[in-house]
């Protein structure tokens, strides 16, 4: 996948993000574990790459990617979404690409300073019900019609299972865009929520079931991407 020109030609403030960068005198600077960026086309966003598994926010949305990074040609490295798709590139000469739906053959972007690490934070049993309430309601309103939001959680899982609620209700949102991928929620009656072994969402019968792994914090719920993909398969699986 190319990177436009000016991407490449990012002042040295990008390469210190991602790479760091040494003094004259040979000490290395350490790149900022937690930065925003703002891309040329005005999208900003915020790379955490303080925990095992980086992660990306752009300022727009309420949804947290978790991204697995992987090395490619010329020693860049390629941050890639749970379906394997481009989200961000950045180059050993200092250029970083993100990747998105108004532009996916990249758009350069510039580090701005610094960001809020992303975490999910507590959240009781009442908080849970909220999440799921108000997850409903934003999914309800784009499908035109009422899905019920229901989940099985313990402590452990209860902030993982109402982020993943979230990103449901905006893989709804996204479904509801066009009369084409609209037509992908009349597979979707419900959705449900419980813990499992691994991330994961499947439709059977009508319901959307979401799985997460609490034990693998953000990167163990499925990306809005992945459910729209789920919609997209054709037949209960």
């Amino acid at each position: 996948m190319g990177i436009s020109d000016v991407a490449v030609a990012q002042s040295g403030n990008l390469r210190d993000g991602l790479f760091g960068r040494r003094a004259p005198d040979g000490r290395q600077f350490t790149a900022p574990p937690v930065a925003r960026y703002v891309s040329e086309d005005g999208v900003g966003f915020v790379l955490d790459r303080s925990q095992k598994r980086p992660l990306l926010k752009f300022d727009n949305s309420p949804e947290v990617w978790a991204l697995h990074p992987q090395p490619a040609p010329r020693g860049d490295v390629i941050y890639k979404n749970d379906l394997g798709e481009p989200v961000l590139r950045a180059t050993r000469l200092g250029g970083v690409t993100v990747f998105t739906e108004r532009r996916p053959d990249g758009s350069a972007a510039a580090l701005a300073g610094g960001g809020t690490p992303l975490r999910l934070p507590a959240l009781g049993p009442q908080a849970l019900l909220e999440k799921l309430a108000q997850a409903s309601a934003r999914a309800s309103r784009a499908a035109r019609r009422l899905i019920p939001f229901d989940a099985e959680a313990t402590p452990a899982s209860s902030a993982l299972i109402a982020d993943a609620a979230i990103v449901t209700s905006e893989a709804v949102v996204r479904m509801s865009r066009t009369p084409r991928s609209r037509s992908l929620l009349d597979r979707i009656r419900r959705v449900r929520l419980v813990e499992g072994r691994r991330a994961g969402a499947e439709i059977t019968n009508g319901t959307l079931l979401i799985m997460v792994a609490p034990q693998q914090g953000l990167a163990g719920r499925p990306s809005s991407e992945r459910i729209v993909a789920v919609a997209n398969t054709p037949g209960d699986h």
